[in-house]
């Protein structure tokens, strides 16, 4: 963004005149500082929405940074991960790391946004997510959306890694459905625009069990109850368990597809 090229042309048979060129001249440092603020803004937006997501970003650029500003919200809560990955890690070079972390990201995140959620929190192979809606069933619509397009885009990706002759795995993934709290936690000078809540302790710990449980989608009680019609029928009780840290054991549900096995 140090400099620019630019070049004028006129449809006058003469050409530029003399003061023309003179008054382009005098322009051109102002067409430049114009520019490069234009062009900053739109690397700094798309950086912010890269690294926050694009609500989050919005939010940051309409100037919500105080650490503490925060809003109520009820959303649908997602919380994947790989399943085996600790194993997978362990037994390919260090080198397959990074593709297979980004393969599957981009697997999961894909599906998230072309479903209309929201991506928060990328962590190590997991990834936190939010969805939604003026209505709660529509926010589980879209989450259940979002796994259906994500074990889709997991079919292809695994069809390809194996052609390769490179490791492939699944997606466990948690669903929650409560309020959370949304905005900027950290420190005066470090921020993270995220959501906080009993929520997403209890999602991820949701999660942590489709291994025991040999499943690789798992919802709780409260995402089932907000379903209705075909959605709600694929829905099938695993038990009642406790969750590590969440009050009171409760009832979990998978979905009643063959595609559902972790294996």
């Amino acid at each position: 963004m140090d400099c620019f090229f630019s070049h004028f042309a006129t449809r006058d048979p003469g050409g530029f005149s003399d003061v023309d060129l003179q008054n382009l001249r005098k322009l051109l440092p102002v067409l430049a500082l114009a520019i490069k603020s234009t062009a900053l803004a739109r690397i700094a937006r798309t950086i912010a929405e890269v690294y926050l997501g694009h609500d989050a970003a919005r939010k940051v650029f309409e100037g919500k940074i105080n650490r503490g500003a925060s809003e109520r919200i009820s959303a649908a809560l997602w919380f994947s991960d790989l399943a085996n990955y600790t194993r997978i890690s362990a037994s390919v070079s260090p080198e397959e790391i990074i593709p297979l972390l980004n393969d599957y990201s981009d697997a999961v995140i894909s599906a998230v946004h072309e479903a209309g959620g929201t991506v928060l929190k990328l962590i190590g192979d997991g990834i936190l997510a939010i969805f939604r809606a003026d209505r709660q069933i529509d926010a589980c619509d879209a989450a259940l959306q979002a796994e259906n397009l994500l074990r889709l885009r997991l079919k292809s990706l695994n069809t390809r890694r194996t052609s390769e002759g490179r490791p492939t795995t699944e997606v466990c993934l948690g669903l929650h459905i409560g309020d959370v709290f949304y905005g900027n936690i950290g420190s005066e000078d470090r921020l993270d625009f995220t959501v906080i809540g009993p929520a997403v302790n209890e999602v991820s710990r949701i999660v942590s069990l489709c291994r025991s449980l040999d499943v690789n989608l798992l919802t709780s009680s409260n995402f089932a109850d907000c379903m209705e019609g075909r959605n709600r029928q694929r829905l099938a009780c695993v038990g009642r368990f406790a969750l590590k840290g969440v009050e009171g054991a409760q009832m979990l549900y998978t979905l009643v597809t063959p595609h559902h096995a972790v294996g």
